[in-house]
């Protein structure tokens, strides 16, 4: 350590060549690897607020040894970003890639300090599919104060240091020096504090998401690379020998299914399924079955969309390396017409081989103000988007995909209009946690509330085509969602520690009396089984066997439907 020491003095005793920042020119130069040490216990200590505030909350490390954890902690995340800094940072990149840090870990402090959230690859994934419209939902005053304290004013200062560069030999001898100085401090501070750090990550995994940048870091690593990992893999055909079941044999009305798939709906917070509220009057007329007891794949929508519309189910989707067709190809493939309809961010790859529109854009009076949509606006000319669909398909069924704005936050007062604002005092923030919890419920149950009215919308439409096709309708959210219980706002956890508000999920089914015929599916038998354990495994599967398709890839006991139609009706 001494003769580290003595040789980097040494070195920076003597700076030749120096770069100049604009302004900066009566100020001593730097050299790059004292400026890298600065930003990197800057990043390690002012941008880690929210490991620290979780570590503090840990009874087990209260004190002094709280103290030692929270310092070891420090040490461990500074010595990686110094690490990383020293490799990678050069003449012409280092005040960049400093400046790109802090701004990443300035955007991160603040979403993990306001909403409790933390950072994954599934959490960047989701940041990265984000669209112009959400990502202004999740604009406000707070981030822009982070954003300016953490992260623009130090690399304001760092822009104004005049920076010294010895000769190429010298200066890769001190980024050695200084490489191997980060990994002696890495090794040391792990083996003093292995059993402590050990113990706390296994038993409150969420920790590693909070190193902050290094969360961010390692996600966008994982999310950019994904790309070139499944081009390694043969895309993958699914179901080639689906074919239409016995109930299309001389059938008089074609199947006319809609699945609506719901965004960040709680199935807790359905009135129909139990809930104090009654945020659900118009379903509770219709004669709906909503089972009370089904889970989602993943926390996100980027995570479980892809997985729902899947035949491998959440653990086997988890492992899958390739891409690979899923539910609608296999529709299809049947000879099924099938539509989908996007009043959001897109299909996450589940459409990208079937008919599509996007009524993000479009301006109908009443229904889009504002920059966005209400999600009645996918029932606008619906006959003449079904109409453009081939012909040959649609006579023997139409699947028609409807994507929600649902209750899509943080700016969850947007999601319903005016008629439907039952619940008072409402949030009309999109900073959550300024609101007192009851508003934050209030905005969020009225959005429930209007997704009510749309699914009872739907119902009328479907019931309008009774005349010419045999109708019915399941609506399924990707996942829940947090409303401040435990101070977490909003979704995105790990699945592992994802309270269950963030996976516990309404599923919901009508059938009319056409189609309870067609496959002798009575809605009576559904009700018996309202508490029966669900999931997204079961979605793929009991599409096809409401809609009677065979195939070799189908699950007869992942089908919610399939105990309660008759024998040899499918």
């Amino acid at each position: 350590m001494k003769l580290l020491n003595r040789l980097l003095t040494r070195l920076q005793r003597r700076p030749p060549a120096r770069l100049s920042s604009p302004g900066a020119d009566s100020a001593p130069a730097r050299h790059p690897s004292l400026v890298i040490f600065w930003a990197s216990l800057w990043l390690a200590t002012a941008c880690n607020l929210a490991l620290w505030q979780s570590l503090w909350r840990l009874p087990e490390i209260q004190g002094w040894r709280g103290l030692l954890v929270g310092v070891g902690m420090a040490v461990l995340v500074g010595a990686c970003l110094h690490l990383l800094l020293t490799l990678l940072a050069g003449r012409w990149t280092v005040k960049p890639l400093i400046t790109l840090l802090l701004l990443m870990a300035a955007v991160g402090s603040h979403f993990m300090l306001s909403y409790g959230v933390v950072i994954d690859t599934s959490m960047i994934i989701n940041t990265l599919q984000t669209d112009p419209r959400e990502a202004r939902d999740l604009m406000n005053w707070r981030l822009l104060a982070m954003v300016a304290g953490l992260g623009v004013a130090p690399a304001w200062w760092l822009w104004r240091q005049p920076l010294a560069y010895p000769k190429l030999p010298r200066q890769l001898l001190i980024n050695g020096a200084s490489a191997l100085l980060s990994v002696l401090l890495l090794g040391g501070t792990l083996l003093l504090m292995f059993q402590d750090f050990s113990s706390l990550m296994r038993n409150h995994t969420q920790l590693r998401y909070l190193l902050n940048p290094l969360n961010s870091i390692y996600g966008l690593a994982e999310a950019g690379t994904l790309p070139w990992r499944q081009a390694q893999e043969p895309f993958k055909l699914l179901g080639e020998d689906a074919r239409l079941g016995p109930s299309y044999q001389g059938q008089g009305k074609p199947p006319l299914v809609l699945l609506v798939l719901g965004e960040t709906a709680r199935s807790g917070n359905f009135g129909i399924n139990g809930y104090g509220r009654d945020t659900t009057p118009e379903l509770a007329q219709l004669g709906v079955v909503s089972q009370r007891n089904a889970w989602s794949c993943g926390t996100s929508t980027a995570a479980s969309v892809p997985c729902m519309f899947s035949h491998l189910g959440r653990e086997g989707f988890n492992k899958a390396k390739g891409r690979q067709e899923g539910l609608l190809d296999v529709l299809q493939r049947a000879g099924l017409a099938v539509l989908w309809l996007d009043n959001q961010s897109g299909c996450k790859g589940v459409c990208d081989r079937v008919s599509q529109v996007s009524t993000t854009a479009l301006k109908v009076p009443g229904l889009c103000d504002g920059g966005e949509c209400l999600d009645e606006v996918m029932l606008h000319e619906l006959e003449q988007r079904i109409a453009a669909l081939p012909a040959a398909q649609r006579r023997q069924g139409v699947v028609l995909v409807m994507h929600q704005m649902g209750s899509h936050g943080p700016a969850y007062f947007k999601r319903s209009p005016a008629a439907f604002k039952r619940f008072t005092p409402e949030c009309r923030s999109n900073n959550l946690p300024e609101c007192d919890r009851p508003s934050v419920i209030n905005a969020y149950d009225n959005s429930i509330a209007y997704t009510d009215h749309f699914l009872a919308k739907a119902i009328a439409w479907l019931r309008g085509q009774d005349s010419q096709a045999s109708t019915a309708l399941v609506y399924v959210s990707d996942h829940g969602e947090s409303l401040g219980e435990n101070n977490l706002y909003l979704h995105g956890l790990p699945y592992a520690v994802a309270p269950d508000v963030q996976k516990k999920v309404p599923w919901i089914s009508w059938l009319s009396p056409a189609f309870e015929k067609r496959l002798s599916l009575p809605s009576a038998c559904l009700r018996q089984q309202l508490e029966r354990p669900l999931s997204h495994d079961h979605y793929f599967h009991s599409v096809l066997g409401l809609l009677d398709v065979q195939t070799s890839v189908y699950r007869r006991e992942l089908d919610l439907y399939a105990d309660c139609r008759a024998p040899g009706s499918s």
